[in-house]
């Protein structure tokens, strides 16, 4: 019966979720291993990715996303691409894109919000 149970959940989860959860992993790990990232100031978080529905293209949303860090990303994506290719079985590999995490800035907007009418409030 447990064996169903963790059929089901993985037919229950969607592939696009289960894909985007794989490559955040593998990029991550690739980042990390690059030896080229020691001269890079920042650490970086890959925080998520969104696959297209097609798998052709995938933005990956790293944190924090300074001008430097974009520098590097886009110099390394081919490498990373190719480690894609080599660990994940897709039917392509998608086309990477860094950006900015969007749930940071949203969380720090909210955050600036929220101190704004907490000072109002005096």
């Amino acid at each position: 019966m447990a064996s169903w149970s963790i059929k089901h959940q993985a037919r229950s989860f969607p592939r696009t979720a289960r894909v985007n959860e794989l490559l955040r992993e593998v990029i991550a790990e690739e980042i990390e291993k690059m030896p080229d990232f020691d001269d890079v100031d920042d650490i970086v978080t890959v925080t998520g990715v969104e696959v297209s529905s097609d798998l052709s293209h995938a933005t990956v949303f790293v944190s924090p996303f300074s001008d430097e860090m974009k520098g590097f990303l886009d110099a390394v994506r081919v490498e990373i691409q190719r480690t894609i290719s080599r660990q994940v079985k897709l039917k392509r590999t998608p086309k990477l894109e860094f950006a900015a995490d969007p749930a940071i800035y949203e969380g720090e907007r909210v955050e600036m919000l929220l101190r704004k009418i907490h000072s109002d409030d005096r």
